[in-house]
């Protein structure tokens, strides 16, 4: 399995392959070569940073020359007009790296403002937001960052951290009490100390779930009355997460219901991107 760090070396890779292809000749036909010059990030909208340090990686691995005075960090709270950082060094390379960075902090940050617009949401609460596996494919760890920097938490990464038996594995598997053992088995078998989550639909699952021993019980699609009825019946025995067309307007009604989590795709896969822009500077 690839590390962190080289599965976001492959995302680069193939962003540059598609935006830069076999040569930026806009920039390599009008830019001398040796042209140094400046550019800053300008933001042009309210929100939450997200993606310096990835931004870092992206002028480091196209040209390890271009030097980035960061003046604002991950996690802040920007505003129009607010300069994030300034980069000096090959105009080329400014240019040519320009659309990359853009891409990735726009998607980020958006992901981040979008984060903290739900934690937002549950001051005062117990409840966390978590993400999901709707992600932009080959972005997930870049999302998943921001969700952190925004505030709330990450769900699993991917198929392989943690054990989420849903309504597809329950039914194929014949039922809760079959599929959470042989998941047992299986970790087992193969050393893996992973937690188990299980989706319910009702209170008959929710009981077999209890009984089975789930570390953490997924409540699909479930209303706030019922959703407080559920918590009530498994009185601490499991972790609680609510899950299922939950929107910021109704976000809070489920945390008060005394859930632990909440998951929300929408904090990945209907995010607008945080407008900013990297402009020449002196």
């Amino acid at each position: 399995m690839k590390t962190t760090t080289e599965l976001i070396d492959d995302l680069l890779t193939l962003a540059f392959a598609e935006d830069v292809g076999d040569g930026d000749h806009t920039t390599l036909s009008t830019i001398p070569e040796n042209a140094i010059g400046k550019q800053q990030l300008i933001i042009k909208e309210k929100g939450i940073l997200a993606g310096v340090e990835i931004a870092k990686r992206v002028f480091e691995r196209f040209d390890p020359e271009l030097e980035m005075t960061v003046y604002l960090n991950d996690g802040a709270h920007v505003n129009p007009g607010d300069i994030a950082f300034v980069v000096k060094g090959r105009i080329r390379s400014l240019l040519q790296t320009e659309r990359v960075m853009l891409n990735i902090m726009q998607r980020m940050s958006g992901v981040a403002t979008m984060t903290a617009l739900y934690q937002d949401r549950l001051s005062g609460l117990k409840t966390k937001v978590l993400d999901t596996r709707k992600t932009t494919p080959g972005m997930r760890l870049l999302e998943k960052e921001a969700v952190k920097i925004g505030g709330g938490m990450n769900h699993r990464i991917g198929l392989f951290d943690m054990i989420l038996i849903k309504d597809n594995h329950i039914d194929f598997a014949g039922g809760i009490p079959h599929a959470v053992e042989s998941a047992r088995n299986y970790l087992k078998s193969k050393g893996k100390n992973l937690k188990i989550e299980v989706e319910v639909r009702n209170t008959i699952e929710i009981e077999q779930a209890i009984a089975a021993g789930a570390d953490r019980i997924m409540l699909d699609n479930f209303t706030p009355e019922r959703t407080r009825e559920a918590v009530k019946l498994i009185n601490g025995q499991a972790e609680v997460e609510s899950s299922g067309g939950i929107t910021i307007e109704t976000l809070r009604d489920y945390a008060e219901c005394g859930v632990d989590y909440i998951s929300v795709g929408a904090l990945t896969h209907s995010v607008k991107g945080l407008d900013m822009s990297f402009k020449a500077c002196q």
